[in-house]
């Protein structure tokens, strides 16, 4: 989980894990003007939300997740210390029987979580942490979203984002419930707001409140400017929509700020906006694209902006400049100060990271400098920031392919500069093992080289020999230093 300390407190990421536990049943536009409310007093004068629940939630699915987590990670293999165990697992050898080899396939660990339909034809939006865990693999996750109807759809992991905690879904079907897309902008402190979700695994759970704070910066979060409510938000809620009085969709509750666990009145929401951002471009491309100057920042405070001769404090200075970068070539130094980038002002450091990563690698911008006491300006080509991977440093989900549901691989096909390192011509790198792979004990970083013998040159080539290849084979895998034979049995 994610965890922010501050005075005793945590931030905390709200997919929730149950070891071994049941998993309990459970038109993408902005909008120009304020929607009408769908809320009318009761009776007794206060915020009535049936009509509200009943519209949109439909639309709100409870999320359940297996996840294969390889048994021979350390603290949890009970051989882990055994002198002979570890001489085998260091260089490479199969070792049927014991956890994580052949024979004993990996442990399994379910989790639940919320989302919600953003488009008929079955695309949903949730936390990156409810499918991958956080250091988990989505390529390893089994995915189910069960709708309020009872109708359960097993998902595809269209991608995830980790610097947003956004994971796009897609369903195989047609016709489906979705959501309204609101626009955070037009909302305000102080307004009413409801979240719907599977807290601890209790589907549509209805909770509401009100909107506490905007733009929220949390450590480590440079690329999300929370909206912080007062709902009633626990795990399982993570990956929820948060929804104006209109019934649409603002947010995607993401974390709590708590001292227990559980709810203390703080929660932070992803702005929708963002969120479908990133749903666009995994759509679109397959992975996210961000933009990238170079630079290390910090923030300006008054007595920095005194120095600088700033009447204000506010803008990110430049602490250096990466050498060959955009920002190196576009002529920025060490003490610049960026005050505004293509017009938009940089109010405090924490927001620039988020408007150069809006903009599209290889795009203009137009930077407004404080230098030597005056304001100036410069333009500078974006380079890209290393793109997000499906998890855990896998490769963009483009590259992915998945090899075979009975045989159970996900893998890529070798990098020059990893083939180099490895001083190989061909192979094929292994991404994510289920199914009679993980049976067999192969484990992500695994190279398969060749099958019964037969060299393996590429993605394409591997898939067709397994194509050909009958239900018993032997891969032949570079582990580290050390090549091994592998047995497979797809029965």
């Amino acid at each position: 989980m994610k965890r922010l300390l501050s005075a005793s407190a945590v931030a905390i990421a709200l997919g929730a894990i149950l070891p071994q536990a049941p998993v309990l049943p459970a038109a993408h536009a902005q909008s120009a003007v304020a929607a009408p409310s769908m809320v009318t007093p009761n009776r007794f004068g206060l915020p009535d939300f049936g009509d509200l629940v009943e519209q949109v939630g439909p639309a709100v699915v409870n999320i359940s997740v297996v996840q294969r987590v390889a048994q021979g990670a350390a603290g949890e293999n009970p051989l882990a210390n055994d002198p002979f165990y570890d001489f085998l697992r260091r260089f490479g050898v199969p070792m049927p029987g014991f956890p994580g080899q052949p024979g004993m396939g990996p442990r399994a660990r379910q989790g639940i979580g919320s989302g919600f339909i953003v488009s008929k034809d079955g695309y949903v939006l949730t936390n990156a942490h409810v499918v991958a865990g956080e250091d988990g693999d989505a390529a390893l996750s089994e995915v189910t979203v069960t709708l309020i109807d009872k109708r359960e759809f097993k998902a595809k992991v269209v991608g995830i984002d980790r610097r947003t905690d956004v994971a796009l879904l897609k369903l195989d079907a047609s016709g489906l419930p979705a959501v309204k897309i609101g626009n955070p902008d037009q909302s305000r402190v102080g307004e009413w707001v409801v979240a719907m979700g599977s807290p601890f695994g209790f589907d549509n759970t209805v909770t509401a409140g009100i909107i506490s704070a905007k733009a929220r910066r949390l450590p480590d979060e440079t690329y999300v400017p929370f909206i912080q409510t007062d709902v009633a938000i626990n795990p399982g809620n993570s990956g929820g929509p948060l929804f104006n009085l209109a019934g649409e969709v603002i947010g995607i509750n993401s974390q709590i700020y708590s001292r227990s666990g559980g709810f203390m009145g703080i929660s932070f929401a992803i702005p929708i906006d963002v969120a479908m951002n990133i749903k666009d471009q995994l759509v679109s491309h397959g992975r996210v694209q961000r933009g990238r100057l170079g630079i290390a920042i910090q923030g300006v405070d008054k007595d920095l902006a005194q120095s600088f001769g700033l009447t204000d404090a506010r803008g990110a200075l430049v602490a250096s400049v990466e050498p060959g970068s955009a920002a190196d070539k576009a002529g920025l130094k060490a003490g610049d100060v960026v005050l505004a980038v293509d017009g938009r002002r940089i109010e405090d450091s924490a927001e620039l990271p988020r408007v150069i990563g809006e903009k599209r690698p290889g795009s203009g911008v137009r930077l407004e400098l404080w230098r030597d006491g005056r304001s100036r300006e410069v333009n500078a080509t974006l380079d890209e920031l290393k793109s997000e991977t499906m998890a855990g440093g896998a490769p963009a989900p483009s590259q992915v392919e998945r090899l075979g549901e009975k045989f159970g691989l996900s893998a890529r096909a070798l990098t020059a500069e990893e083939a180099a390192r490895l001083s190989l011509r061909g192979g094929v790198m292994v991404e994510g093992a289920d199914g009679a792979a993980a049976r067999a004990g192969l484990q992500r970083g695994d190279v398969i080289l060749a099958i019964n013998n037969q060299p393996v040159t590429g993605i394409a080539d591997l898939r067709a020999q397994l194509e050909r290849a009958d239900k018993r084979f032997a891969l032949l895998i570079q582990r580290g230093e050390a090549r091994i034979f592998v047995p497979i049995r797809l029965e």
